[in-house]
């Protein structure tokens, strides 16, 4: 559950942005009681650095986030965030890739990476007498990747590989036919990885091309947790990038993705992808709400009531009840100007009509009658638990103080955000729930059936 907003805590006045300054501006953005001392900087290249200091951890996570994702490439680009996430790890102007590898493993470090529709992550963790390393290390590796030819070649078969893999797992494939099923042709309904077509044609030269007028200081924001000093992070991080393509002229921070006029997406439909599974796997859902949306802790408790663990209606009417699936529940996804909410099971083909039907009668009902008093306590107290237990490691501090400055360009205290979960009443959660389970239903499936399986 992310906050939103537009200006950060700080002692109630609105940060100095660096904005074509000269000179780095640092705020003390909170002391949380349920966390460490939260800081940032700005620096004259528009880079943020933010850092919450827990001194009791003798770990950091130390993650670069960059404001670029798949929904950012053109069509013929599909895959380009990816592959180039891919391919920073292989090599720069001073390591190799065995170099980059080997010396965050000497040290028992593990660095990784991942790529969503709107963002891309880069990070380390490590013992914190390491984080001089670890900062020099990733800082090399997205600032100043040499993106070699043969690189290029190796990563491609790599990552045809990965999409191969993928089209093998039928339970990850039903998200993606689903997001097409909503989205259609829309960068959001795409592929994260791109597909054969747009992978295999990829130069070299687009690839570059799309890493130096994408990952700028502006779109990036540098999150690290754990026990250190947040000074002393700064002017590492500012050691690490001089003489990069990072070290920029004065420039102001970039703001968080603006939501577009309107996301065009599909009237409701059905997509099937024929397999010989020995399970089928099914999706049903609808637009949700973005992820600015201030109805988003009400979505989050009638998430939680419907399908967001055992004691929810789904999984107790259609496994605890019936024994027609191992595995359903609900979700929501939410983008900056577009959401998603749907129910998946996985099932034996032959129950898949039975599952659906249960599933189409439960989603009425909540539409209909809404939830109950203790649905709604029950909701909250799943939706604050798993927030602060979410908190107790290192990496997921380090991913908080990133996504609160890149996607919302806010960090809402924890406090507040428990207290935005309390404040859910019934007629919140009713309210949506008539609303959103109101909405015309797309299906995606995948398994041994065909589209005429399922039409009316």
């Amino acid at each position: 559950m992310a906050p939103s907003g537009a200006g950060w805590h700080a002692a109630g006045s609105q940060p100095e942005r660096a904005g074509g300054s000269a000179r780095a501006v640092t705020r003390t953005l909170s002391d949380d009681p349920l966390g460490g001392t939260v800081r940032r900087t700005v620096l004259p290249s528009g880079l943020r650095v933010l850092t919450e200091a827990i001194p009791a951890m003798r770990s950091v996570s130390f993650g670069i986030w960059v404001a670029v994702g798949s929904r950012d490439e053109t069509g013929p680009q599909a895959g380009a965030a990816h592959f180039l996430e891919h391919l920073l790890f292989k090599g720069t102007k001073k390591r190799t890739a065995m170099e980059i590898s080997s010396e965050i493993e000497a040290v028992g470090g593990e660095t990784n990476a991942f790529t969503t529709k709107e963002y891309t992550c880069y990070y380390a963790r490590v013992l914190d007498e390491d984080l001089p390393l670890a900062i020099d290390v990733m800082c090399d590796a997205v600032a100043d990747s040499v993106l070699e030819p043969a690189d290029v070649e190796t990563e491609r078969g790599v990552i045809l590989e990965e999409i191969a893999m993928h089209d093998d797992e039928p339970g990850d494939e039903v998200h993606d036919l689903f997001a097409r099923a909503v989205y259609g042709d829309h960068p959001l309904g795409r592929l994260i990885s791109g597909t054969e077509e747009t992978v295999t044609p990829m130069t070299r030269r687009q690839i570059q091309s799309f890493y130096r007028r994408r990952y700028t200081p502006p779109q990036i924001v540098i999150a690290a947790a754990g026990n250190l000093d947040h000074a002393t992070v700064v002017k590492l991080v500012r050691q690490a990038l001089r003489g990069t393509p990072l070290d920029t002229d004065p420039a102001t921070p970039a703001a968080h993705r603006p939501a577009t006029p309107e996301v065009r997406t599909e009237p409701p439909t059905t997509l099937v992808e024929p397999k010989e599974t020995e399970q089928a796997h099914v999706i049903l859902g609808c637009l949700g709400i973005d992820r600015t949306d201030e109805r988003r802790f009400a979505l989050g408790v009638l998430n939680n009531v419907l399908g967001g663990g055992m004691s929810s209606r789904l999984f107790q009417e259609i496994r605890e009840r019936r024994g027609l699936a191992y595995s359903v529940y609900s979700y929501a996804s939410q983008y900056a100007d577009s959401g998603l909410f749907a129910v998946y099971a996985g099932c034996a083909p032959g129950k898949v009509d039975e599952v659906l039907k249960l599933t189409r009668a439960e989603l009425a009902r909540v539409a209909a009658d809404g939830i109950t008093a203790a649905e709604l306590a029950r909701g909250k107290g799943m939706s604050k638990g798993s927030f602060v237990l979410g908190l107790e490691d290192t990496g997921s501090r380090m991913s908080r103080l990133a996504k609160g400055e890149l996607l919302y360009g806010d960090l809402m205290p924890v406090d507040e955000l428990l207290a935005q979960v309390d404040a859910v009443t019934l007629d919140d959660v009713n309210t949506l729930a008539a609303e959103l389970l109101g909405r015309p239903m797309s299906l995606a499936v995948v398994g041994p059936f065909g589209e005429a399986d399922f039409t009316a």
